[in-house]
Parts: C-alpha cells; sequence; structure tokens
C-alpha cells in the first residue's frame, strides 16, 4: 500500500502536448501480436503530421504488422534535472507507406534506424488514441537507496 502523501499525482496529457513529447525524441516501444502474444522492440521513429513512422527489414515485426495492424507504440523520458518523466502511448493502425511519396521525403531521410542495413520497409502508424502521463517529483519524493542497494539496469 502506497502513501498519497508520498506518491506523484499524474497529469493526465492533452493529444497536443502528447505529440510535442513525442516530437522530442526518436526512439519509442512497438507493442504487436506475435502467434497470439504480445511482443515488443524498440524502433527508432520520426513525426510525420500525427502520425509516426519508421524503418524496419523483413523479420518478426514486419509478419505481425501483416498479420494483425493493431499496434501500440509507447515512448518516455525522465529528467532527473528537472525531476520530470513521461510517457506516451499511440494506439493504431500500422500500414506499409512508400518512401517515394512526396510528404514523406523529407522525413524519411532523418530516419536512421540502429540496425541501417535492410531496413527497406517503411511503416507508418496511423493513431486511433494517443494518451500521455507526466509527473513532477520533488526532492522529498525520491528514493533514498544506497548505492550498495541499488539494483544496477542494463541499457536500453
Amino acid at each position: 500500500m502506497r502513501e498519497h502523501t508520498v506518491a506523484p499525482q499524474a497529469d493526465i496529457l492533452t493529444a497536443e502536448q502528447c505529440w510535442k513529447l513525442l516530437g522530442e525524441t526518436s526512439v519509442g516501444r512497438l507493442a504487436v501480436n506475435v502467434n497470439g502474444r504480445p511482443d515488443v522492440f524498440p524502433v527508432n521513429y520520426e513525426i510525420d503530421g500525427e502520425s509516426l513512422i519508421f524503418r524496419t527489414g523483413y523479420g518478426t515485426k514486419l509478419h505481425a504488422i501483416d498479420e494483425d495492424a493493431n499496434v501500440a507504440v509507447e515512448a518516455d523520458a525522465i529528467s532527473a534535472e528537472f525531476g520530470i518523466a513521461w510517457s506516451v502511448v499511440i494506439k493504431g493502425r500500422a500500414e506499409h507507406a512508400s518512401p517515394e511519396s512526396l510528404e514523406l521525403n523529407s522525413t524519411v531521410r532523418g530516419l536512421f534506424p540502429w540496425q541501417g542495413v535492410g531496413k527497406t520497409h517503411l511503416i507508418r502508424i496511423v493513431p486511433e488514441t494517443v494518451t500521455g502521463r507526466r509527473i513532477t517529483l520533488d526532492a522529498s519524493m525520491t528514493w533514498n537507496v544506497p548505492l550498495a542497494a541499488a539494483i544496477r539496469a542494463g541499457l536500453e
């Protein structure tokens, strides 16, 4: 059970605030349905209007999208300096996009996947819902964990 005096309250973000935050980062997590089970993959994305686009190669992500276009993308950030954390979730449909289309020309140039080789498929996420939360922490809300007791997390 959590004490409500210690737990920070999450602010619900507007769609406009969500899109602004999504534009401040370029890495998210794509959730797809693989053989009836959820799976999650990191993706480097760009915003194109009110949709996200990313490149992928042939493999599990592309096969899952072709089987079931219902997907979710989550992106987040934490600023220890400013005591702010946020998370945005987009739920919608994935569709193949043509990299030759004029509206994508400038956006596609900025897409550089971590594994750039063989990422010839351009996917657009057309949102059905866009939701987000922001949490502001102050010094009284920080965790006091001795360094020896801290759990080390690997790089994402």
